[in-house]
């Protein structure tokens, strides 16, 4: 039977995704809107944007915190095109976001002394393999495939290259091993619930040496450039940024850190993902024609969460189809490069009770569809 209740909150997109619970526009500090992101006001919002967002992920001493354009791509691209070709890179993909670093890398950047190490998806290449006297460029979970790394045991602490990590959909969810990274990029828009267009760029202090060390053979674009002199441009680190930044969206993600907070940390929100992932798990282990494209539980998302069904590709775009006119899960359609299934986002912003509402509608969708 259809079921009666309906998930209060119907946006389980996995970007942008939901927004924290009780979000209001009216609760954010607004005193920026109208003044220039250079006046003393301006920077001083946005030194704390950096500041706050070290202080609540208990970044390391000495790793730097900076706000750079174009969402969580555009810091990874800042990130490649100024570091990589000192030496080989290693680059991993098992998902769409993976396969873009590696085209980045071998038909962009063209680099000669690449290693492309791949899975499918659902999978992991084998950490093993990876040489880390080169640069390694790895995403930390796969948004697309719902597959994440287990943990950051796979990385020497002794790497003579660096880790250069897209983590947009693991920080604030996950637990990052901070020390093993020397690069990280997210998006506001991912597990906080914020707002596009915005990436952010965490550096260790073996990054900023490869900065300053360093120069690429190529052209470097304006918004790319994190040195001048042949140093560190640290006031990127401390607010002044490249270009010139929404105070809206500055506004948006302070509110979103102030709420992390208020949950008891980041340690908290990890457990707010991982207990709705349960609720997941608990309606798959019941139900005998769904199962998660993840091929293990120790690799398998607790954001991005990705679903196969036992029907036909048409069939899921129709139930995914029936599920958004009935106002129950909007945008759960996996992504256009998967294979066919649903990916319901699972992070922090989501609550547990609304994930409980809206199983018994997938069972209710797939059996109109397919039964």
């Amino acid at each position: 039977m259809q079921p009666q209740a309906k998930p209060n909150n119907p946006n389980f997109s996995s970007g942008p995704c939901s927004k924290r619970p009780g979000y209001s526009v009216d609760a954010l500090d607004l005193a920026t809107l109208g003044r220039s992101h250079r006046s003393s006001i301006g920077k001083k919002v946005l030194q704390q944007v950096c500041s706050q967002t070290a202080q609540v992920l208990g970044l390391p001493e000495g790793y730097r915190v900076g706000v750079v354009a174009g969402s969580d791509t555009g810091a990874m691209e800042m990130a490649m095109w100024s570091m990589l070709g000192a030496r080989g890179v290693d680059v991993l993909a098992w998902e769409s976001f993976g396969s873009g670093w590696v085209t980045d890398i071998t038909k962009q950047l063209k680099l000669e002394d690449v290693s492309v190490r791949e899975a499918g998806y659902g999978s992991l290449p084998d950490l093993t393999s990876v040489d880390f006297n080169n640069d390694v460029v790895f995403t930390w979970n796969g948004t697309t495939s719902g597959v994440k790394v287990p943990d950051g045991n796979w990385i020497p602490d002794d790497r003579a290259g660096l880790t250069i990590c897209d983590a947009t959909s693991a920080v604030f969810a996950m637990d990052v091993a901070w020390e093993k990274l020397d690069v990280v990029t997210y998006s506001w828009q991912k597990v906080l619930g914020g707002e596009g267009a915005h990436g952010m760029l965490i550096l260790s202090p073996r990054a900023v040496e490869r900065l300053e060390s360093y120069t690429p053979a190529w052209p470097m674009p304006k918004l790319f450039r994190m040195t001048k002199g042949g140093s560190l441009i640290e006031g990127i680190f401390k607010g002044a940024t490249i270009n010139t930044p929404s105070m809206l969206c500055v506004a948006d993600y302070l509110d979103a850190l102030n709420w992390v907070e208020s949950l008891g940390g980041v340690s908290a929100a990890i457990k707010k993902s991982q207990a709705n992932l349960a609720v997941i798990e608990k309606f798959v282990s019941e139900n005998d024609w769904i199962d998660f494209l993840a091929a293990s539980p120790n690799i398998r998302s607790n954001t991005s969460v990705c679903l196969t069904l036992k029907a036909e590709p048409e069939q899921v775009k129709a139930i995914v189809k029936l599920l958004d006119t009935e106002a129950v899960a909007y945008d759960i359609g996996a992504y256009r490069d998967a294979p066919a299934g649903m990916r319901i986002w699972a992070g922090a912003t989501v609550e547990a009770t609304d994930l409980e509402l809206l199983m018994p509608w997938l069972s209710w969708a797939y059996a109109q569809v397919c039964q």
